[in-house]
């Protein structure tokens, strides 16, 4: 089930998030992504629209929206490849004619996954924060 998030979620989508970008994005230190946990906490997740996705009482996934930027698309990493990831994605774009993000092009799976849901590469620049060429993604209704 997806829903909205609430703040008792935190610590399950910062736990998800922080072990899902250490594991796609292994060309990036890890000590980059925690030391990003507080402002994660504080400043982006509070500011976006999330949505959780839960089975039982577990949350399993989640997306980060902001106006039309999919800022955030994670999933636990044990269970990656089980078809979470689409259904965040299809509930993302069912609420928003046009999404746009941003994807490592070293993060080759999440770059393919992108192109599988229809978006198309726009660009192509650099993340300021970790020196890494970056692709600019935007998928139209």
């Amino acid at each position: 089930m997806i829903r909205a998030f609430h703040n008792t979620d935190m610590d399950a989508v910062l736990d998800i998030w922080l072990r899902a970008s250490i594991k796609a994005h292994d060309f990036v230190a890890p000590g980059f992504w925690q030391a990003q946990r507080d402002d994660m906490r504080d400043i982006y997740i509070p500011s976006a629209e999330v949505h959780v996705y839960e089975e039982g009482s577990k949350i399993l996934g989640f997306h980060a929206l902001l106006e039309d930027r999919l800022a955030a698309l994670f999933v636990m990493p044990e269970r990656q490849g089980r078809g979470i990831g689409k259904a965040l994605m299809a509930d993302a774009k069912a609420r928003r004619e046009r999404l746009v993000l941003s994807v490592y092009k070293s993060n080759t799976a999440s770059v393919g996954f992108y192109l599988s849901q229809g978006f198309s590469i726009e660009c192509e620049g650099r993340d300021e924060a970790t020196g890494n060429d970056e692709y600019i993604m935007r998928m139209s209704a």
